[in-house]
């Protein structure tokens, strides 16, 4: 064979092996919780559109407010509504008549200081100044802010009273919000971003009508029983079904955290039907999930007071824990609705 033959030849042999053939494909991590169901999809369609036509309509009033002051606003959020909704029509309980009248007093500069999600009721904060937004946002940011939530669930009542679960939330590659393992923490997802670890507490209050706790969890952590997830559930949720009240103290704030990790433990949300959630429930058809934002805790951004603020439990709430729901936190601070 001649050089140049050969030199054809090899050059030939370099052109047909793809440049990139020696690296292996990216190897992302695995969801560990279902994906969405065509049910779900369905439902949830429906709801956002029922949702915009009440936000378009909805006008906040003075019986929302949970407490105002110069610098911020505390408000009770009804479910089924859009929290732009909410902060859109802020200016009118700010303002009060003046709105109507054609007073040129400068409107405030109204900021939301926490979100909920659409069908999520209870406390949001509205602040009236950049820099008093500013500083809640800083203070969310480093966990500075106690959060507790109520969540009546429909499942096989769990054998503890209280549990913290860790684990990683993210995007799976069709965008719905899944739990990946906490192992999987930072590494990368099909869309480009990572996976972040959440942390929530849970504490039972009542099983199908009975109280169960009475002591709060301590600063809304318990350590001795840690649930750190590494794989899929192993709990059953289409087995026997008993109703579960429990209250949620979130360490993160990532999107729909409550909700995926009341599906992991295997105590879903009633009307939750994107995390398996039952839509229909003795006889009844469910038209947005039993999650309500009770309390936030935090020291005011202004006059550094502590303050608690709680929004009055709705009526599913009451209806399953009859006698007096235990507090949250006992504290020095001072509590306000």
């Amino acid at each position: 064979m001649s050089q140049s033959q050969s030199q054809s030849q090899s050059q030939s042999q370099s052109h047909s092996i793809p440049p990139n053939a020696a690296e292996s494909p990216v190897s992302y991590p695995v969801p560990l919780s279902p994906a969405l169901t065509p049910l779900s999809k369905q439902v949830e369609l429906a709801r956002a559109m029922s949702a915009s036509s009440k936000s378009s309509a909805f006008s906040l009033s003075r019986s929302h407010v949970v407490y105002e002051d110069e610098w911020l606003v505390a408000v009770n959020k009804p479910p089924g509504i859009y929290c732009e909704s909410v902060l859109a029509s802020a200016p009118r309980v700010v303002l009060g008549d003046s709105v109507d009248s054609g007073c040129t007093e400068a409107v405030p500069e109204l900021h939301l200081a926490n979100r909920l999600d659409r069908d999520t009721s209870g406390i949001m904060l509205i602040t009236k100044l950049h820099k008093v937004a500013s500083r809640l946002v800083k203070a969310f940011t480093e966990h500075k802010v106690r959060k507790t939530y109520i969540a009546l669930c429909v499942g096989l009542a769990p054998k503890w009273e209280t549990i913290t679960i860790r684990s990683g939330h993210g995007r799976s590659k069709f965008g719905a919000w899944r739990v990946y393992a906490a192992p999987d923490v930072g590494r990368t997802l099909p869309g480009g971003s990572v996976v972040r670890d959440m942390e929530t507490s849970f504490e039972v209050l009542s099983v199908n009508g009975q109280l169960k706790s009475k002591e709060p969890v301590k600063q809304g952590k318990d350590n001795k029983n840690m649930v750190v997830v590494e794989e899929k559930s192993s709990i059953r949720i289409d087995g026997r079904k008993d109703v579960v009240l429990v209250r949620a103290y979130p360490r993160s704030g990532r999107t729909h955290q409550i909700r995926l990790h009341c599906q992991y433990l295997g105590i879903p949300i009633r009307g939750d039907v994107k995390y398996e959630g039952v839509y229909e429930w003795e006889a009844q058809i469910y038209d947005y999930h039993a999650l309500h934002a009770e309390s936030l805790s935090f020291e005011h951004p202004v006059t550094g007071v502590p303050l608690m603020f709680r929004a009055p439990l709705p009526a599913w709430a009451a209806e399953y824990c009859p006698n007096e729901i235990p507090p949250a936190f006992s504290s020095s601070e001072i509590h306000i609705g």
